[in-house]
């Protein structure tokens, strides 16, 4: 079961009594701009946390989907899920309240999954990926430790058309616990 916590907050897995709470993330126009996604309906929102819950029994375990928490109030969505090509390796992906943006509760998160993929799980590799346009994801990334690799073109479909994906990638040996960090 994951239940990390750092200096402010903290990875939990989802409960069926966070389906409002990522569906304030999931269904909101704004937090979705630079995701893989439209926003989705509550119907979907549900289905994903029910999905995300039964992922969590199944033996081996391939997805962590975990509500981030400041304190009891889920304010995020965080998501590790091990990659079939590389057996010590993962993606990882976040979304977080707009509410809260600016905060710096992103890199947090990112420590968060880092502590998650390196301290429990023991991989070796790390990845995530981000819109071109959301440079702010980024610098997140970066501030976490990540290093640019590059960019994979027209990856995603959404909204109509095709997007390119920038990628991230964090090693084992180069992620440093941050100070005050739990974990």
């Amino acid at each position: 079961m994951v239940d990390i916590t750092g200096a402010r907050l903290g990875l939990r897995e989802l409960r069926p009594d966070d389906v409002d709470a990522v569906y304030a993330i999931y269904g909101d126009e704004e937090a979705t701009r630079h995701l893989s996604f439209e926003p989705r309906s509550r119907e979907q929102v549900e289905a994903i946390v029910e999905r995300s819950i039964a992922s969590a029994g199944v033996d081996p375990r391939t997805e962590f989907a975990t509500a981030v928490i400041r304190v009891d109030e889920v304010i995020g969505f965080a998501r590790l899920a091990l990659d079939p090509h590389s057996p010590r390796g993962a993606t990882i992906g976040f979304a977080l309240r707009p509410n809260v943006w600016g905060g710096g509760y992103g890199v947090e998160t990112v420590h968060l999954l880092a502590a998650l993929a390196f301290r429990t799980l023991d991989l070796h590799r790390i990845w995530g990926a981000r819109a071109p346009l959301n440079e702010v994801s980024g610098r997140t990334m970066e501030r976490a430790g990540f290093i640019r690799e590059g960019t994979i073109r027209e990856h995603v479909h959404v909204r109509g058309a095709w997007r390119d994906s920038v990628v991230y990638a964090l090693l084992d040996h180069e992620w440093k616990t941050p100070a005050g960090f739990g974990g």
